[in-house]
This record gives C-alpha cells, structure tokens and sequence, in this order.
C-alpha cells in the first residue's frame, strides 16, 4: 500500500494544533523538570563529546555523568510511582 507523502504531510500539519502544549502549560513545575531533565542530558552529552574530541578535562566529565546518571534516576524513579499509582487506580472498585 502506497500513501501519498503530501497527504500524510497534511495530516501531519493538521494535527499539530492538537498535541501542541497548552498555554498555561510552560509554567508549571512539571514542564519546567521536564526542561531540566533535558538541559542535564544535553550538559553530559556535550562534556563527554568534548572529552572525546578535545581531551578536556577528566573530573568534569565525571562530573556531568554523574549529573545525568542522577537525574536519569529521579525521572525513573517518578515514573515508576506515577505507573504504581496507576495500577493502584486501576484496582479500586468502582
């Protein structure tokens, strides 16, 4: 089955209004972690590039791993208790 790429663009533009955020969104806690987490990851991946291409220095390479691997942590850590209250959710009666 072959689709037409102009109309899956379409439909792609189309749906965008859809799953843009909110405009209160950009405020709130969990879109500024959310911004954290994101600029944790993209620190770590910038000291271990520039620790492989122009050998900088060692401790801060330990250091923005360190960072992230923490982070990492906390974001699953939070994942996991919001899928726990879920099931919990799931399982009372109704």
């Amino acid at each position: 089955m072959k689709l037409d790429t102009s109309l899956v663009a379409r439909q792609y533009e189309a749906s965008r209004p859809v799953t843009a955020p909110l405009d209160g969104a950009a405020g709130s806690p969990l879109a500024g972690a959310a911004a954290d987490f994101a600029e944790t990851l993209r620190q770590g991946e910038a000291a271990a590039m520039s620790a492989m291409t122009n050998g900088a220095d060692p401790h801060t390479l330990v250091q923005a791993l360190t960072q992230t691997e923490l982070a990492l942590e906390t974001a699953v850590a939070v994942r996991d208790r919001v899928v726990e209250a879920y099931q919990e959710i799931l399982r009372m009666p109704v």
